[in-house]
């Protein structure tokens, strides 16, 4: 079995007002990820990622694209970690022990369940 992995990324460029959230969230529950993600005030979204080192790394390939509306200029990696302690999870996973979930900054709930407005 592979080892597990833990991303806590920043995604910069358009990435607000573009679904990016949204399929961000699609694209992490697909591979079994289990997260979070939020736009952040800067202008960026900000997130965290764990699940199996392969899974992470093919989510890692879409968050350097993101959704067609998107115009993805870099993504920072501000932590990586492999087979994190438990410790290390829940601190940057907020709690999450299933799931990816759409958060507003500052806040610890979800707030998008049903996909993009149009």
């Amino acid at each position: 079995m592979s080892r597990t992995a833990l991303i806590h990324f920043k995604v910069i460029g358009k990435v607000q007002g573009v679904s990016f959230r949204y399929y961000t969230q699609k694209e992490a529950s697909s591979l079994g990820l289990t997260g979070w993600c939020h736009n952040h005030p800067d202008e960026s979204v900000e997130g965290v990622a764990f699940g199996q080192e392969p899974k992470v790394d093919k989510f890692r390939q879409y968050l350097s694209e993101g959704p067609s509306a998107a115009s993805v200029q870099k993504v920072e990696y501000v932590k990586e970690t492999y087979d994190p302690d438990e410790q290390t999870r829940t601190e940057l996973l907020k709690g999450i022990t299933e799931g990816f979930h759409v958060r507003r900054f500052g806040q610890s709930e979800s707030i998008v369940k049903n996909g993009p407005k149009h």
